[in-house]
């Protein structure tokens, strides 16, 4: 498809992490190995980080900082595009291969890039990727 691509901002239609956000790190677009439709590896969030002010502590803030990431291969039909892209590197931490035999190992490293991201967030000033960064860390209301 021509409007997912890879740091686009996508919700998760169907399955174990339904209603989760998550960001396209590739796209199989005519499929690939087994897969003979379309679909992509994404890297979302599970859970996400809780509310923080500006009163708490620089502990308490890390620790309330904290997320549980995913990494899954989805159906194009199993996910819903937003407006919103993302500037993370994750072609380089998220690597196909290693991804197959050590899920735990690309999971931890997600978990990192996410959290130093969401830590290192700069405020919104109309420039559309930052913009695309906070709508990605903030819980999905609906």
């Amino acid at each position: 498809m021509a409007i997912i691509k890879s740091g686009k901002v996508v919700i998760v239609l169907a399955g174990r992490f339904a209603g989760r956000k998550a960001v396209v790190v590739k796209t199989f677009d005519e499929g690939s190995g087994d897969k003979h439709f379309g679909h992509c590896l994404i890297a979302g969030i599970d859970r996400n980080p809780r509310k923080v002010t500006n009163k708490m502590s620089k502990a308490k803030v890390e620790k309330r900082s904290k997320m549980k990431p995913f990494v899954k291969y989805v159906n194009y039909n199993h996910i819903m595009p937003t407006r919103y892209v993302v500037d993370m590197e994750l072609k380089k931490t998220v690597d196909e291969s290693e991804y197959k035999t050590e899920r735990k190992t690309v999971r931890k490293s997600v978990k990192k890039v996410f959290e130093e991201k969401y830590l290192n967030q700069k405020p919104t000033e109309g420039n559309k990727k930052a913009t695309g960064t906070n709508y990605f860390f903030q819980k999905l209301r609906f």
